[in-house]
């Protein structure tokens, strides 16, 4: 039997470590030893079988214990997270939420749990197909074309800066150093620059 502890991680090392403490004070409450700490950098909004905590959960064997500091580091929809209980109540895998003392194992009450919660899922799937459906459908019968418009974009994303990079290009500042003063990556500048058709426009003295 194994246990995990699967850390979401950000940009703030203080969120990361309060994590890391939840999880150690919850394990140590409840005689949990010997954990394997997996830690997530992909984005919550990616579907779970996407990130570190679907290979986790593919991994993990009956039995086994995977703990998470709050429900929300799960994912960041109400669907995904109920899909995860599903698949670990199905799986026979241990699931604990620290903060909230809650635990989803192979008892009859978390399987009766988990049978509910994924009816919900199903539910709630079929809600969002069906306002999808809907909205599409008003939206052609109001005349609105649908799918991507043909062509090149009217709008790019450097447009605001248009005519600061213009004002750099004149000065004879290199692409390279503009990119980094405007701070974008090098080949998006080198891009809008020819789709723009953006060059110097100081005149050479001879």
């Amino acid at each position: 039997m194994t246990t995990y502890a699967y850390l979401r991680v950000s940009t703030d090392a203080q969120d990361v470590q309060n994590q890391k403490h939840g999880v150690l004070e919850y394990a140590n409450q409840h005689g949990l030893s010997s954990m394997q700490f997996v830690e997530d950098s992909v984005s919550g909004k990616k579907p779970w079988k996407e990130r570190a905590l679907g290979q986790l959960l593919v991994n993990a064997g009956e039995g086994d214990t995977v703990i998470v500091s709050e429900v929300s580091r799960l994912a960041r929809s109400t669907l995904q997270v109920l899909e995860i209980l599903q698949h670990c109540t199905e799986h026979q895998i241990n699931l604990h939420i620290a903060k909230n003392s809650m635990i989803f194992d192979n008892s009859m009450q978390s399987r009766i749990t988990a049978t509910v919660l994924g009816m919900a899922a199903e539910i709630e799937r079929e809600f969002i197909s069906s306002r999808t459906k809907e909205a599409l459908a008003a939206r052609k019968a109001a005349g609105v074309k649908l799918g991507r418009p043909q062509g090149k974009a009217h709008k790019l994303k450097l447009d605001d800066k248009q005519d600061e990079i213009q004002k750099y290009l004149d000065l004879g500042v290199s692409k390279a150093a503009i990119a980094k003063i405007i701070s974008c990556p090098p080949t998006t500048l080198y891009d809008y620059c020819k789709v723009r058709k953006l060059k110097s426009k100081k005149v050479n003295k001879t």
